[in-house]
C-alpha cells in the first residue's frame, strides 16, 4: 500500500498513545531507519497491507489510529523474525502484539478476531491446550457461522487428526492459576 497520504502534525493524543505502546513494547520506532530487513525476512509479509517495515513507519508519522486498524497486526505470527534481523534492535514483534492489544482494549479489532482470540484462550484455561473441535464450535457458534467449514471437520475426526473428545494436560491447575494471575494484572480472558 502506499504511504503517500496527506499528513498532519501528530496531536498531542497520538504522541502521548505511541509512548504508551512504545513504553509497553519496550522499545522505540525513532531507532528504525527503514533498511527493511525486517520486511524481508517476514513469513507473513505477502499477505499484509503494510508490511513490517511500514506499520513501523506509519508510527514514526504519528499515523497511530491507522496502524492499529492494519489488518497487519492481527497476520503477524509473533515469530520474531523481524525483531532478530532487526540492525538497530527494534522490537518489531513486541510491537506489533502491544497494537494487537491497544486495539482490542479500543474496541478496533474485527469482531471475529477478537471471537477466535476468546475462544482460543478459554479452551487453554479449562483443558491446558486447545482442543480443535470445541475451539472451532464455539468461534462458529459466537460469529454466527453454525455450519462453516463442517465439511472439513468431520474427514478430520474419522482419520483421527482432530479429537471428538478435549484431551487434557496433568498439571490443569496450574494453568489456572496463571490465568488467575493474568488477570489480576490486568489481562482479560
Amino acid at each position: 500500500m502506499d504511504l503517500a497520504i496527506k499528513l498532519s502534525p501528530a496531536t498531542e493524543d497520538q504522541k502521548t498513545l505511541l509512548a504508551k505502546v512504545e513504553k509497553e513494547a519496550g522499545t522505540s520506532v525513532n531507532l528504525c531507519y527503514q533498511c527493511g530487513k525486517c520486511t524481508a525476512g517476514c513469513p507473513a509479509a505477502f499477505a499484509m497491507d503494510y508490511p513490517p517495515r511500514q506499520v513501523i513507519r506509519l508510527l514514526q508519522l504519528g499515523m497511530i489510529e491507522q496502524a492499529l486498524q492494519a489488518e497487519s497486526i492481527w497476520i503477524c505470527a509473533s515469530c520474531e523474525t523481524c525483531s532478530a534481523r532487526c540492525p538497530r534492535g527494534v522490537d518489531i514483534a513486541s510491537l506489533m502484539d502491544t497494537m494487537r492489544r491497544q486495539a482490542l482494549k479500543q474496541g478496533k479489532a474485527d469482531k471475529r478476531v477478537a471471537a477466535f482470540n476468546k475462544a482460543f484462550l478459554s479452551n487453554v484455561k479449562n483443558f491446558g491446550k486447545t482442543y480443535e473441535a470445541g475451539l472451532l464450535l464455539r468461534y462458529n457458534l459466537t460469529t454466527g457461522q453454525l455450519f462453516k467449514d463442517m465439511e472439513l471437520g468431520l474427514p478430520m475426526m474419522i482419520r483421527g487428526k482432530v479429537g471428538v473428545l478435549p484431551e487434557r494436560i496433568k498439571a490443569r491447575e496450574e494453568m489456572k492459576k496463571i490465568f488467575e494471575r493474568a488477570e489480576k494484572l490486568g489481562g482479560d480472558e
